[in-house]
C-alpha cells in the first residue's frame, strides 16, 4: 500500500488539512470507546518506539541505508502523530507510562547499531513484523470509526512496506 505521486515518489508523510480533524466518539457505547481508546494508546506507544529504534540506529554515513532509515523514521513519526490527533479527538491523552517505550526503541536501535548493518536489518524486520501482526489484530478486534479505521489501515500498509523493503535489503 504504497502512495506515490505523479512523479512515481513514495509519500513518506501524507498531506493532512483541517477538514480531517473532527470530535470523535458521540453517541458510541462505553465498551466500543474502552476498546478504541486502549487500540489508540497502544499504536500510539509501539509508534513511539519505533521511530526511536530507526533513530538510534541511524550512523553518520551517507548510505543508501541511512537514507531509507530516515524516511522510516519519518513515517514512523508520522504514525505517532496520527494517533495522538485521533487520541485527541475522542478527548483522551496518550499512556502516561509510553516513555518506557521511548526507552525500550532506544535500546533496540542503539544496540542493533553497535552489531552492525545485518542486526540493524534484522531488528527492523522482526519489529515491522510484530507491526504488521499487530495492527491486523487491531484492525479485526476493534469496532472503529470509518475514519479512523481509514488511518490505521493505511499505517498498517506502510508497515509491510517497511518489512518487504527491509528483507530485500538483508538479500
Amino acid at each position: 500500500m504504497v502512495q506515490t505521486r505523479e512523479h512515481g515518489a513514495e509519500v513518506v508523510r501524507p498531506e493532512m488539512t483541517m477538514g480531517d480533524i473532527a470530535f470523535r466518539g458521540v453517541a458510541m457505547t462505553p465498551e466500543r470507546l474502552r476498546k478504541i481508546k486502549k487500540g489508540l494508546r497502544t499504536l500510539h506507544t509501539l509508534e513511539l518506539m519505533a521511530q526511536n529504534i530507526y533513530k538510534f540506529q541511524l550512523t553518520k554515513d551517507d548510505t543508501e541505508l541511512n537514507r531509507y532509515l530516515i524516511a522510516a523514521m519519518c513515517n514512523e513519526m508520522t504514525h505517532y502523530q496520527d494517533f495522538q490527533v485521533k487520541l485527541y479527538e475522542y478527548g483522551w491523552r496518550p499512556n502516561p507510562l509510553r516513555w518506557m517505550f521511548w526507552i525500550v526503541g532506544f535500546c533496540f536501535g542503539f544496540f542493533s547499531k553497535m552489531l552492525g548493518r545485518r542486526w540493524i536489518l534484522k531488528t527492523a524486520v522482526w519489529v515491522e513484523s510484530l507491526a504488521v501482526k499487530h495492527y491486523g489484530e487491531l484492525l479485526q478486534e476493534i469496532d472503529w470509526d470509518d475514519e479512523t479505521r481509514t488511518v490505521v489501515a493505511r499505517d498498517w500498509g506502510n508497515e509491510k512496506d517497511h518489512v518487504r523493503r527491509w528483507k530485500s535489503f538483508l538479500s
